[in-house]
């Protein structure tokens, strides 16, 4: 006897109670193994975050969750799960075809590892940076958008501080974030430099005695605002001739005060 189901009445294709076009409906925080681009060994293994949305009509009840999925997987097979501009315009179209959308978008947030060497005892670990790429494609488009944004941790010391103090100065985390469009490919290590030369010192994940004083005293020789640090990324990221636009954007975790401090500076 042969199995038998009737169709199934497909809820999210009904009319909504109240139509109004939605912006963005999707999935979030789907993680997936990613393989990325690495300056020093050719590619690196990772796991990102995916969030993947597209616009939705007002006569449309609800989109349909699997499908991202699905183009999702598909994604991953045919791309050996690597994160590259011509695999991410493919899987744009792809999600704005299966969802029968105007304009798809994506998000993929990562963790990347450059391995730095201590100044002095030169101690090798791997130090994690948070990168997110960001793509959207509406149907009127040529060609889809994309941004890199990459987030870079950095020692500063206050210039005030050190200026009015007998002994010392007060120091902090300082956080850099990158978001940028670029014309052409442009590897992570790039901006991590820029940023990291920005700062009163770089981070390191270990650090020897001989280590540490190098770097405290570094740090109190460069002392910087966040609005010093904000200005020199933004000149040198104007000077890189892939960077079409970009935004900066400076928040140093104050050690003394009950506040932070937030400096940008955007493209015009």
């Amino acid at each position: 006897m042969k199995n038998y189901c009737a169709p199934l009445e497909d809820i999210q294709s009904t009319k909504a109670k109240h139509p109004l076009a939605i912006d963005k409906v999707g999935i979030k925080d789907f993680h997936i193994p990613l393989v990325v681009r690495d300056l020093a060994n050719e590619k690196q293994h990772s796991i990102a975050k995916v969030d993947m949305s597209v616009d939705l009509p007002a006569d449309f009840k609800g989109t349909h969750m699997s499908r991202f999925i699905e183009a999702l997987e598909e994604w991953r097979e045919n791309s050996e799960e690597k994160l590259d501009y011509a695999s991410l315009k493919n899987l744009l179209e792809q999600v704005r075809n299966k969802l029968n959308a105007q304009k798809a978008y994506l998000s993929f947030n990562f963790p990347y590892f450059i391995t730095k060497k201590a100044p002095v005892s030169h101690a090798a670990a791997p130090v994690s940076y948070q990168c997110r790429f960001t793509g959207e494609w509406d149907k009127t488009w040529d060609k889809p958008a994309f941004l890199i944004e990459i987030e870079v941790p950095v020692t500063t010391v206050c210039p005030c501080s050190k200026a009015i103090s007998k002994y010392g100065a007060h120091g902090q985390r300082t956080y850099i974030k990158m978001h940028i469009k670029l014309s052409k490919f442009s590897w992570i290590e790039e901006f991590v430099h820029i940023a990291e030369q920005a700062g009163s010192a770089p981070i390191y994940a270990v650090l020897k005695r001989p280590d540490e004083k190098f770097v405290t005293e570094q740090a109190y020789e460069n002392a910087y605002f966040v609005e010093d640090v904000v200005r020199t990324v933004a000149y040198q990221l104007d000077k890189h001739e892939h960077v079409e636009w970009y935004t900066v954007i400076v928040e140093s975790c104050e050690s003394i005060h009950g506040h932070n401090a937030l400096a940008m500076i955007e493209k015009k």
